[in-house]
């Protein structure tokens, strides 16, 4: 395929949003399933892992965050549909709880192994991520998968 080819093909083909929803709703799944490798025997490996996967993550819920409003705006004019207020209400909460869960973890490298409530919280934060990003991704199937039958029809 010609360069020039290619290159339209992906400026057309290119979707930012759908590319970075799907990069950090992928980590945390991840991130969670690392976090209980790491509880049973408190490997610090796995541990670490988690703390690495939470970061990306943090950096990548704004990208995601910042091109679905584009996308939302420019494809949907800004409506004010329930599915947008969700989307937009769980991605805020979804960056609140990347930014909750990496600054406690950062306060407390050794929060893992306590047993206090700064424990307990890091532990909530990061199981009520899992639900966080699966609505995410749910409204957001929602969304695609009306734009593709609408196409069909």
């Amino acid at each position: 395929m010609p360069s020039g080819k290619f290159i339209d093909e992906m400026r057309r083909t290119f979707f930012l949003h759908a590319i970075s929803a799907h990069f950090s709703n992928g980590l945390i799944p991840v991130a969670v399933l690392y976090l209980l490798l790491a509880l049973p025997a408190g490997d610090q490996f796995f541990e670490r892992t988690v703390l690495h996967l939470l970061v990306v993550v943090l950096l990548a819920v704004p990208v995601s965050f910042v091109s679905g409003i584009l996308d939302w705006k420019r494809k949907y004019n800004g409506a004010k549909a329930p599915v947008f207020m969700k989307k937009i209400r769980l991605g805020v909460a979804l960056f609140l709880l990347a930014a909750g869960a990496v600054s406690i973890r950062l306060a407390d490298p050794g929060v893992i192994g306590g047993t206090g409530p700064l424990h307990w919280l890091y532990l909530l934060d990061l199981l009520v991520m899992l639900p966080v990003a699966v609505l995410l991704g749910h409204y957001g199937g929602k969304l695609s998968a009306g734009q593709r039958q609408e196409k069909f029809r």
